[in-house]
């Protein structure tokens, strides 16, 4: 079983990668999911957040005031380090259990971790492969104005915030590049999939 950690900056179009790996039948487990999930409202995950940072952060409904978390924790790296160290293990645990249930269902399956911050959390892990989603910042700023809105200073900041592409390159064994158009994209995702079945096969 082949289990691949997929990677990239924001907006650079590891969605798009991972998508077109779960059409041709890769089991992907989303990072992003999993973190939704570990913080659901009563979970124990929720409950030391509002220990740590303050019932403000936890709404009426008793869900997670995200904006409100993100407000305290954005720029300030200790807080953010005190939230990753409530985070990341329950993360991980969830994902293990998920790649672990992949491999039982399936022994040849390719597993997909979609995971943003593999540099930050994930990055020692026992991959098989590591694949970034590779953009250029100035295109990723574009498609987060154009296609989610955001004020263009927002754009900046939000990749600023973020690992650097040179940090991500480095611990890539596949990079895929994004900047083009979906399709482009695309035929470099079916030639990794190409790749990983030939693998499965020997």
């Amino acid at each position: 079983m082949p289990l691949i950690a997929l990677t990239g900056g924001i907006a650079s179009g590891k969605s798009t990668i991972a998508g077109r790996l779960a059409e041709h039948g890769a089991v992907v487990v989303d990072a992003d999911r999993i973190v939704r999930e570990v913080q659901s409202p009563g979970s124990p995950v929720l409950h030391r957040i509002a220990e740590e940072f303050g019932a403000a952060v936890i709404q009426d409904d008793g869900s997670l005031d995200r904006p409100a978390l993100g407000a305290l924790v954005f720029g300030d790296d200790a807080a953010l380090a005190r939230l990753n160290a409530i985070v990341h293990p329950a993360v991980k645990r969830e994902s293990e259990r998920r790649f672990t249930a992949a491999l039982a269902a399936d022994p040849s399956a390719v597993v997909v971790y979609d995971v943003p911050l593999l540099v930050e959390a994930r990055v020692d892990d026992p991959w098989d492969l590591v694949v970034v989603a590779d953009a250029p910042a100035a295109v990723r700023e574009r498609r987060l104005i154009d296609l989610r809105g955001l004020e263009p200073e927002a754009a900046r900041s939000r990749i600023a915030s973020q690992v650097s592409d040179e940090r991500r390159r480095a611990i890539a064994d596949v990079i895929i590049d994004t900047s083009g158009t979906i399709e482009e994209t695309e035929r470099q995702t079916d030639d990794l999939w190409s790749r990983l079945r030939a693998e499965v096969r020997r």
